[in-house]
């Protein structure tokens, strides 16, 4: 059994090069080859990891025999074309979200998946956030009874540039709630327990880069939106997304009720908080004063073992050692591209709402 895995990095943007410094600390890994087409990607990569060899040709990188283990960060439309090529290796392939921008390419990807033996990962790594770990796990064990609602909050600072700004434009981000969202949705479905089988949704593009234009096409990035969920238990989910929010105190709050209790987190000051119903009272002792919170617990939620906190507080570190230890350990990847299809396919009917004005079946999109 290998002791050390060699990585490839297709895709030397800021998200690749967030992988790499994973890598260079978790231990049992070591990054060997590097692709990207942008020579100023491919020099910061390569002060990171000084020992790998330079690829322009994603192909060349897959077929250079250098590495046993693929991670993919190129930019969202690219995914499919760059899927279709990993996936007829016999490499470990771990590719960032999200996995397609259009539901043709989500087939085509699961259809060259089908075919091979070798394991997919998909990234989605905000499940592995320790505050956010820690309320799902609670509510999966019952501590706030049966779950009817779950609702998360972004309130945030506008994307960052990306090389040849690429993420200005839906055409080839998905959209926000594609780009951006398809992790929220993700963490929305575990919690339930289900996918959605509608969704409702109303946003636009109303403060950022309205005054932006790249070869005379005009940014088109939503920067706030509602999207209400319906799954067919009778829960709901809610987004509440808002990214022109800085100077927000915590900008990510998770928020899961059930009928007999409330579980939160907050991020970035990575507390949890918890209560039961049952510490109020029964209804015929409520008082005006029922409603004070009365029995909560609050911690801070922080996993030390985490040697990079990185961008997303230490949840991709957390990621990246459970994709090495299932490649030594020849089992399942634990985020898979069912997850991966879900979070784009629900982010596509928020947008087609929002388009069109209209409550969005999923199975329109995703029979």
């Amino acid at each position: 059994m290998k002791t050390e895995l060699r990585y490839g990095i297709i895709g030397a943007g800021s998200m690749g090069r967030e992988h790499i410094e994973n890598i260079k600390v978790m231990g049992g890994a070591v990054v060997t080859a590097i692709s990207d087409p942008h020579l100023p990607s491919q020099e910061a990569a390569l002060a990171m990891a000084p020992g790998a060899k330079v690829f322009t040709d994603h192909r060349a990188l897959l077929d250079s025999g250098l590495i046993d283990a693929v991670v993919i960060a190129t930019p969202n439309d690219t995914h499919a074309a760059v899927l279709k090529d990993a996936l007829e290796t016999d490499l470990a392939v771990f590719v960032e979200k999200p996995l397609a921008t259009t539901v043709e390419d989500l087939k085509s990807i699961l259809s060259w998946d089908d075919k091979r033996s070798a394991m997919t990962w998909m990234g989605l790594e905000y499940r592995f956030m320790p505050p956010v770990a820690e309320a799902i796990a609670r509510a999966q064990e019952g501590e706030a009874g049966k779950i009817h609602q779950v609702s998360i909050r972004e309130h945030r600072e506008p994307f960052y540039p990306k090389v040849d700004n690429w993420n200005r434009f839906a055409e080839r981000t998905g959209g926000t709630l594609v780009e951006k969202c398809c992790h929220y949705f993700n963490l929305m479905d575990i919690v339930v327990g289900e996918t959605p089988v509608r969704v409702f949704a109303s946003g636009g593009q109303s403060v950022n880069h309205l005054d932006e234009k790249y070869d005379g096409k005009q940014a088109d990035m939503l920067d706030n939106a509602y999207v209400v969920l319906e799954y067919a238990n009778g829960a709901r989910g809610m987004l509440d997304l808002c990214m022109f929010g800085e100077g927000s105190f915590d900008k990510e709050i998770l928020t899961i009720v059930g009928d007999e209790g409330k579980i939160e987190s907050f991020l970035p000051s990575q507390v949890v908080r918890a209560s039961r119903r049952e510490s109020v009272g029964k209804l015929s002792g409520w008082s005006r004063g029922a409603s004070r919170a009365r029995g909560n617990e609050q911690k801070i939620v922080h996993n030390y073992d985490v040697k990079y906190m990185g961008h997303h507080y230490g949840a991709s570190y957390i990621e990246h050692t459970k994709f090495r230890d299932a490649i030594l350990n020849s089992t399942p990847a634990e985020v898979t591209l069912k997850d991966g299809i879900t979070s784009v396919v629900t982010g596509l009917a928020a947008h087609k709402s929002i388009n069109e004005s209209r409550v969005v079946e999923i199975k329109e999109l995703w029979g």
